[in-house]
């Protein structure tokens, strides 16, 4: 049975990809040190051989005597209270993770995958954000050392890909959400879901103005894994090009929760974007990829699975 190896495999979209592969009839392999994953994700596949965890950094991947065809490198904190708490562990996680995962793939001859971001456009003056573009980002801001620690990550991949052969493919994601996010994530929809569940202010950073395009997480994973098994090497957006502003979105978890949690407002967040919408025209010519799940729809099930964790 083929490998398939995981870093961040405990975190958020992690922890879907590795349900997804295991389904799809490949083993998975773990690696994550649960600086922001957590154990839980993988619980259903406690007993089943077809996963392995190894609770370790990615930086230093153990040594794997199995057939491994493709690594996936998603391990980083990804959520702006995450990487501003973990500043020093985000840069390393795209400089020595990224090497790291790397040379995994390399001795197995493997297909390697980034999970980049959005970030790496910063706060954009081209909107939407299509592959092409450089990106606008502060290398000195508190964000920095997520968006520069990626930028640097793709860098490192493509100079793998050409000075080395290894075959590489990047993915850009946008603002993913669903089931299995943290409570106190940090970003907007879980902030506003669990302000929201538990009457607490639904608190908005700016005025709300700012704009955001949420991707569920099948539909994520259903990308990520399509680009995984194509040839292409090239970065590729994969996110949902509907586009709300924050306040928008404030508004609809409030009437999706029936919560009558009030509006506060709190100053902006430095370098954070204004925009972001992602120009989806690769995915879709190249790998036959749209998402599918409409807002609404995905928030009442991230909904759903909050209340679940809250109980």
């Amino acid at each position: 049975m083929d490998v398939v190896v995981i870093s961040g495999g405990s975190g958020f979209v992690g922890s879907h990809l590795v349900d997804a592969v295991v389904t799809r009839g490949f083993r998975a392999v773990v690696i994550d040190n649960l600086i922001t994953g957590n154990p839980r994700n993988l619980a259903q596949w406690t007993d089943d051989d077809r996963v392995i965890v190894y609770h370790q950094d990615c930086a230093r991947p153990p040594a794997l005597d199995l057939p491994v065809r493709y690594v996936l490198h998603f391990a980083s904190p990804a959520s702006p209270a995450d990487y501003i708490r973990y500043p020093l562990e985000t840069l390393a996680a795209g400089a020595d993770g990224t090497r790291g995962m790397l040379e995994l793939a390399r001795g197995h001859n493997a297909r390697f995958l980034l999970a980049s971001t959005s970030e790496v456009y910063g706060d954009p003056l081209v909107h939407p954000q299509v592959e092409s573009y450089y990106g606008n980002v502060n290398p000195i801001g508190p964000r920095s050392v997520y968006d520069e620690a990626k930028r640097f990550a793709e860098s490192v991949v493509m100079a793998y890909h050409r000075t080395l052969g290894v075959d590489t493919a990047i993915v850009r994601l946008f603002n993913t959400y669903g089931p299995r996010m943290r409570l106190n994530d940090g970003r907007a929809i879980p902030n506003f879901v669990y302000q929201a569940l538990t009457g607490q202010p639904i608190t908005i950073y700016g005025d709300g103005s700012m704009t955001r395009s949420f991707c569920y997480v099948s539909d994520t994973v259903e990308g990520v894994l399509r680009l995984l098994m194509s040839d292409l090497h090239d970065p590729v957006n994969i996110g949902n090009p509907g586009e709300y502003t924050i306040l928008e979105l404030a508004q609809r978890v409030l009437a999706a929760t029936g919560s009558a949690s009030p509006l506060v407002y709190e100053p902006a967040m430095q370098d954070d974007p204004k925009v972001r919408r992602p120009d989806i025209a690769r995915a879709r010519t190249l790998l036959d990829w749209s998402p599918t799940i409409p807002l609404d729809q995905g928030l009442a099930w991230t909904i759903e699975a909050f209340k679940q964790d809250l109980a």
